[in-house]
């Protein structure tokens, strides 16, 4: 396993910056805002180069922004000090997470860490707040975020319990690919063996063992640097294969 080289001196919090045009446009509730919503969301946002390894959510800390991936990919664990380290799931471009711990006012009860550079940004909870209280639309994406996330961690419960390694990768790399929760996807995943081995708890090597049976079963194709997908209804439902 290659070494996690470590993270830089200067906390994030203090390598922000203000979020581009571009980036506004590629954050996916942007475009439900209105003129005066938009104005105090461009200035308030903040967007900051996240290295590998680097941590936006520590177990503990309390919650004061909602944070989205620009571009990039994230892992949701927990504290490995406590025991057996548990991957909740990945964070892939377009994402925003955060949300229930914001509406709780709690601590995070999680880590989240960059498994590769990423573009990360942050709203700060004042502002979150102000746009709940203010915008119809932006409570229907919220409401709807929250809704699909519910579905994917039943889901991700049920991934654990399989023993059929392909049918992990499967469902692990579906899930990856949710048109709602990780709209800035597409059908073109930017992820190495290495990191799909880290969301799914499996090696490298199984990993990609896993990856050719799904290709060679149309599902999907392995590319340069990520993985397309040719069919995500058959990716999501992806079941065991029988043994002849």
């Amino acid at each position: 396993m290659n070494a996690v080289p470590a993270p830089p001196a200067t906390p994030l919090r203090h390598r922000t910056r203000q979020a581009t045009a571009d980036e506004l446009r590629r954050v996916p509730w942007w475009s439900l805002l209105d003129a005066v919503e938009c104005e105090r969301v461009a200035a308030d946002m903040r967007v900051a180069d996240a290295a590998v390894g680097e941590l936006l959510c520590r177990i503990g800390r309390p919650a004061t922004l909602w944070f989205g991936v620009v571009d990039g990919l994230l892992k949701m664990s927990n504290d490995s000090a406590m025991g057996a380290p548990i991957t909740f799931t990945g964070l892939a471009s377009g994402a925003w997470f955060g949300e229930g711990t914001l509406l709780k006012r709690e601590s995070y009860r999680y880590n989240i860490e960059a498994l590769r550079k990423c573009v990360v940004a942050g709203l700060p909870i004042a502002t979150f707040e102000w746009l709940l209280e203010r915008s119809i639309p932006f409570n229907r994406y919220l409401m709807n975020q929250l809704n699909e996330r519910l579905s994917q961690f039943i889901a991700a419960r049920e991934i654990d319990r399989m023993t059929d390694v392909d049918t992990r990768v499967a469902r692990g790399l579906g899930a990856l690919f949710h048109p709602v929760l990780y709209p800035g996807v597409g059908d073109l995943l930017r992820i190495t063996q290495q990191e799909l081995g880290y969301l799914v708890g499996l090696s490298r090597q199984r990993v990609n063992q896993a990856l050719h049976t799904l290709q060679a079963r149309g599902l999907i194709r392995i590319e340069y640097g990520g993985v397309r997908v040719l069919d995500l209804a058959g990716l999501q439902g992806s079941r065991p294969q029988s043994v002849v």
